[in-house]
């Protein structure tokens, strides 16, 4: 981790002006990519003051549409865009890159399964961990948006061996974000004002959002969530589903997947990894399990993390023996290793 902090600190050095730091967003010209590149334009990334050198990866049947969003952004005329560009080419496009956020992957078509998704993003998957590991920077940090996010990632250190497991995460933020907008409008206070509800598992239907550590300010008192929501029916019936399936509740009222949404948690998951945690502030990541509550190694598991200098930390010892939070856990865990067998199976 030693190499992961001096890249940090070594970009951020005291100087008036910081070293652009290269950020490379695979299905740059996507709804999420545009999205995404606007915010980094706007310093939602990395803060106010860090320039940045942002390339736009596509595939080559979406070059028209990733010139036009160049276009726009260098119109936008953004100042902390040090330099914009389009590729279609992986090895180019994550040439030195710093940063990687791998948005683009295969959707689900008309009659696909999960497992022909798991097997399509599979290879799609292992032949960019070939190319982050053979072009970016020995420390790049990666988050991986496109689902299966979890399992994505997974293969993603599965065959780039030579990248820092501790290195490549997974989008869990987008539904850490949900649950605090969910238990915000339960008790009628700003979402800036509740934290520390965690995300455990997968990014999908199965995740377990878990509020036994979260706290909300009410009435500028500091106070445990689970002494004021104490409605388990609510809990179970509404709060969990509604988290689980928010993704699938927006394509239905909007015709298209969360798009703005996500890119915003990306931006989150990014600054709290590069800049850190508030002191007491617990947030969620899908990281490459050390083992941690029973985890097996080798999955990327969403746990409770803190972070500082570059660095996250697994948070230790919270309490999830009772058979409520077991039977949700155990049921992400079972469905992770399944993706993970199915994906790799056939990459061998």
């Amino acid at each position: 981790m030693q190499r992961i902090n001096s890249l940090t600190q070594q970009l951020t050095a005291n100087t008036s002006t910081p070293e652009p730091v290269k950020v490379t967003i695979t299905g740059g010209a996507g709804n999420i990519g545009y999205a995404l590149s606007f915010m980094i334009g706007g310093g939602r990334l990395l803060g106010p003051d860090q320039p940045i050198d942002l390339t736009l990866l596509e595939i080559p049947q979406a070059e028209k549409a990733l010139t036009g969003t160049v276009m726009e952004l260098q119109d936008a005329a953004l100042p902390l865009l040090n330099s914009v560009r389009g590729s279609t080419d992986q090895a180019d496009g994550f040439k030195g890159c710093h940063i990687a956020l791998l948005v683009g992957a295969k959707p689900r078509g008309k009659g696909m399964v999960r497992a022909d998704l798991l097997k399509a993003n599979g290879a799609i998957f292992k032949s960019q961990a070939g190319y982050i590991q053979d072009n970016a920077h020995p420390d790049v940090k990666i988050v991986v948006v496109g689902n299966p996010a979890n399992t994505n990632a997974a293969i993603i250190a599965e065959f780039a061996p030579k990248i820092p497991k501790s290195n490549i995460t997974a989008l869990t933020r987008l539904d850490l974000n949900r649950s605090l907008n969910q238990i915000s409008s339960r008790l009628n206070i700003p979402v800036r004002d509740v934290k520390n509800v965690v995300i455990w598992g997968n990014h999908s239907k199965t995740q377990f959002p878990d509020i036994k550590n979260a706290e909300a300010v009410i009435n500028g008192q500091t106070t445990p969530v689970p002494n004021v929501i104490t409605d388990q029916n609510w809990l179970a019936n509404t709060f969990i589903p509604t988290v689980q399936q928010r993704g699938a509740a927006i394509i239905k009222a909007r015709g298209k997947s969360s798009a703005a949404s996500a890119a915003s948690a990306v931006c989150d998951h990014i600054y709290s990894w590069w800049v850190g945690t508030a002191p007491g502030q617990i947030v969620s990541m899908a990281v490459m399990s050390d083992g941690s509550y029973g985890i097996p190694k080798g999955l990327c598991f969403s746990f409770p993390v803190t972070c500082k200098n570059g660095k996250w930390t697994i948070v230790q010892g919270l309490n999830i023996s009772d058979s409520f939070s077991q039977e949700r856990i155990q049921a992400t865990l079972k469905e992770l290793v399944s993706e993970k067998d199915i994906a790799v199976s056939h990459l061998r």
